[in-house]
């Protein structure tokens, strides 16, 4: 069972068992990302991901590792690690998990939350319009993200999304 993902660089050939994750489409980037998988017995395998990495997270409640690269968001099952399904060229730009287990995901513009499958997804209400959103750090069960108001650029704004809740607040300054 995987127990912990992290991107690295491209590894030097046979430094790790290797599993390449593509998905056949003449719309492929030439780009690949690299995953280190530890599984609970302490081994180390490798996973290669089509597109320019982004971010990475497990979920022990779903049992699930997702993948976000540029061209796909890649689920992989923690038990089997295999691809148990993909969203192709999502828009995503930032990955984490709830410490409940719960995924959260942004495009530029918008926040959602999913659930044990990528099907599964539902819209966070935020207090502003938002634009360019960066998901930052967990500190306790609040997770400290920034974004430009909607059309007010100069507007740097900073919330906090409440993972035990999942509200957003404008965060005090």
């Amino acid at each position: 069972m995987i127990v912990k993902a992290e991107i690295i660089n491209q590894p030097y050939s046979g430094e790790y068992e290797e599993r390449i994750y593509d998905i056949p489409s003449s719309w492929n980037s030439p780009d690949w990302s690299w995953v280190k998988f530890t599984n609970g017995d302490f081994t180390e395998w490798c996973g290669e991901f089509r597109g320019y990495p982004r971010a990475v997270a497990i979920s022990a409640k779903y049992n699930i590792v997702l993948v976000l690269t540029s061209d796909y968001l890649f689920e992989v099952d923690c038990l089997t690690g295999e691809l148990k399904q993909y969203d192709s060229d999502p828009q995503y730009q930032c990955l984490t998990v709830t410490p409940g287990g719960d995924f959260i995901i942004a495009d530029n513009y918008s926040i959602e939350i999913l659930g044990p499958t990528l099907k599964d997804k539902k819209l966070i209400k935020s207090p502003i319009e938002m634009d360019m959103i960066k998901f930052h750090n967990w500190n306790d069960d609040k997770l400290l993200i920034t974004c430009n108001e909607f059309l007010n650029w100069d507007n740097q704004v900073t919330l906090e999304f409440n993972g035990a809740t999942f509200e957003i607040n404008v965060r005090d300054k």
